[in-house]
C-alpha cells in the first residue's frame, strides 16, 4: 500500500523528512503544513500543496495516513500532537525524557477517544538509544547503563537558548567527557554523574543592546537541559554562527557493562555519528511513520513508542523476505 504522509512544519527535520520520503518508496508526501505563511515556504517536490496547519483541524478530515509532526519544540509538542492525534495517525520526536510519561498519556487519551494511532518520541535518542538500553538490561540483567551524546549540535537545547529573550541565535554542541567514555569501554563500571559525563558549549548571537550577564545565568540555570552540566557561553556574531557553525552534526553512544553468571564482564556498546542531525532523525520518523500506519490499518488506537513497535512494522517487506535477507 501507499501511505500518504503529511509534514507539520518545515524547519531542518521537515525539510529532512521530505526528502526522505522519495527514498521510501511506498510513501507519498500529499502536503506539508506550517504555522507560519504558507506563502513563504517553498518546498522542492513539485505539485505538492502548502497549506496552514488550520487546515488540518478545519473542515473535512484530509485525505493524510500519518501526520508526521516536524515542527515545535518540547514546549509545544505537548499541546501540538494531543490535538493533532484526535483527528489523525500523528507520530513526533518528543525529547524532554523527564516528561514522556506525561506526554504519553495526555497523547493516549487522545488518540484512544479518536480512534487514531499515536507514536511519540520516536527518533535516536529517545528512539533507538531507548530501544538499546532496553537490550542491554534485558541482556546484562545485572549491570550499569552508560549513555554519550555528541560530540554535535542538539536541536532541541539550541531552540530552547534562542527562545531566550535578547538572543538572535544560538548553537549548542554535546561534548562527551573522553575519559569517562574510556573508563565505560574498559568494563570499570565507573560511578558517573551527569556532570562527569558531558560539557556543554553554547555559542549565542545577542540581539542589540541585549543583557549578556541575564542571558549566561538564563542558560546555565535551565532545568532539565543545562542546570546539570557544566557550561559554556560563548558570544559571537551572526556572521561567525553562518560560516562556523551552520551545519548540524550529531551521534552519540550507548553503553551496558555487567558481570554474566560466570563473573566475566560483558560490554554491549551502540553508536552514531550523524552528518546530519535532522536527515537521520527524519529517517527515523519515517520508519516509525510506515509502523504507524500498519497499526491503524489493523484497527489499533492509542499511543505507542518504540518500545511496542515490532522491527517487521519499520520494513516495506513481507516476512518471507525480512527473514532470507536479514535473519
Amino acid at each position: 500500500m501507499t501511505i500518504k504522509i503529511g509534514i507539520l512544519g518545515y524547519g531542518n527535520l521537515g525539510r529532512g523528512a521530505e526528502y526522505a520520503i522519495a527514498q521510501n518508496k511506498d510513501m507519498e508526501l500529499v502536503g506539508v503544513f506550517t504555522r507560519r505563511d504558507p506563502a513563504t515556504l517553498t518546498i522542492a517536490t513539485e505539485g505538492v500543496p502548502v497549506r496552514s496547519a488550520d487546515d488540518l483541524l478545519s473542515g473535512d478530515k484530509l485525505d493524510i495516513d500519518v501526520l508526521v509532526i516536524c515542527g515545535g519544540s518540547a514546549t509545544d509538542l505537548p499541546a501540538m500532537t494531543p490535538k493533532y492525534a484526535a483527528r489523525y495517525n500523528v507520530i513526533d520526536s518528543f525529547d524532554t525524557h523527564a516528561n514522556i510519561p506525561a506526554h504519553f498519556a495526555a497523547v493516549d487519551k487522545a488518540a484512544g477517544e479518536a480512534n487514531t494511532v499515536a507514536l511519540i518520541s520516536a527518533g535516536w535518542d529517545p528512539g533507538l538509544f531507548s530501544l538499546n538500553r532496553l537490550f542491554g538490561n534485558a541482556f546484562i540483567p545485572e549491570g550499569k547503563d552508560y549513555t554519550f551524546w555528541g560530540r554535535g549540535v542538539s536541536q532541541g537545547h539550541s531552540d530552547a537558548v534562542r527562545r531566550i529573550a535578547g538572543v538572535a541565535d544560538a548553537r549548542q554542541y554535546t561534548v562527551p567527557v573522553e575519559a569517562a567514555l574510556e573508563e565505560v569501554r574498559a568494563g570499570k563500571n565507573p560511578e558517573l554523574t551527569t556532570r562527569q559525563k558531558h560539557t556543554r558549549e553554547v555559542y549565542v548571537v545577542a540581539k542589540e543592546d541585549a543583557d549578556r550577564d541575564a542571558i549566561v545565568k538564563e542558560i546555565v540555570e535551565m532545568p532539565n537541559y543545562f542546570d546539570e552540566y557544566d557550561t559554556t557561553v560563548h558570544f559571537i556574531s551572526q556572521e561567525e554562527m553562518d560560516r562556523d557553525h551552520s551545519e548540524l552534526p550529531h551521534g552519540g553512544f550507548v553503553l551496558r557493562s555487567g558481570a554474566m553468571a560466570s563473573g566475566k564482564t560483558s560490554v554491549i556498546e551502540y553508536s552514531l555519528k550523524l552528518d546530519s542531525n535532522p536527515d537521520f532523525t527524519s529517517s527515523v520518523l519515517l520508519a516509525y511513520a510506515r509502523a504507524v500506519a500498519r497499526l491503524s490499518a489493523e484497527g489499533q488506537k492509542g499511543c505507542r513508542t518504540v518500545f511496542d513497535v515490532a522491527p517487521s512494522y519499520l520494513m516495506p517487506f513481507d516476512g518471507d523476505y525480512l527473514r532470507s535477507h536479514f535473519l
